[in-house]
């Protein structure tokens, strides 16, 4: 796992500062929540885990055939505070109430967004992130049905192609973004490709 470095911590007058949240995300930055006092506050890492959205994405046979089945449809921003919950809803989580309340901040300004997969009229997983320019910043993901997250991976890379993304942010690897061909890049290759992004115009929905 990569190293992470605290940067700075917000205060309650700074913490819906849009413009600056959304700056800290463009320069680099990602938020986490401080277990030990319930701030929140900016992270950078030495290295960043990326989604290709090229031939180097893959995922697991198994998955295509529920693929094939279509057994979820996909939705953006049809239960955005579910997702948040759902993302949430772990033993151990870094996603705070006031963090909660952030990402509520930036759905409503247009920059935040869920990336959901639904069976029938139940919520069964879906990927939390952040828009800028031609970045998706993914904050986290979960799942209630089996699959059903991995679903909505293979959906999401389908959109940002299609929609002309540059960048797919993953953050942190670990084994299961793996299987999706996650790859890590330094902090200097992370902000220069970042950079190229943001120069992009690009629309989620």
């Amino acid at each position: 796992m990569a190293s992470i470095t605290p940067l700075q911590s917000s205060s309650s007058d700074t913490r819906f500062d849009i413009a600056a949240i959304v700056r800290g995300y463009a320069q680099g930055y990602f938020l986490m929540a401080n277990d030990s006092d319930n701030t929140v506050g900016w992270y950078t890492s030495k290295q960043r885990a990326l989604i290709p959205l090229d031939h180097r994405f893959s995922y697991p046979k198994s998955l295509r055939r529920v693929l094939n089945q279509n057994r979820f449809t996909v939705a953006i921003n049809r239960d955005f505070l579910g997702v948040v919950e759902g993302c949430a809803n772990r033993e151990s989580t870094w996603i705070s109430q006031p963090l909660k309340e952030i990402y509520w901040e930036l759905y409503k300004t247009g920059w935040a967004y869920s990336f959901e997969t639904w069976q029938g009229e139940q919520l069964a997983g879906g990927i939390l992130g952040i828009v800028i320019g031609g970045a998706f910043i993914g904050e986290s993901m979960f799942y209630q049905i089996p699959e059903a997250s991995k679903v909505a991976m293979v959906k999401l890379v389908e959109r940002l192609r299609d929609r002309h993304f540059l960048l797919f942010d993953a953050q942190i690897s670990n084994p299961h973004l793996e299987r999706f061909g996650a790859y890590v890049i330094n902090n200097k290759q992370y902000k220069r490709l970042l950079y190229q992004a943001l120069q992009r115009r690009c629309s989620l929905t």
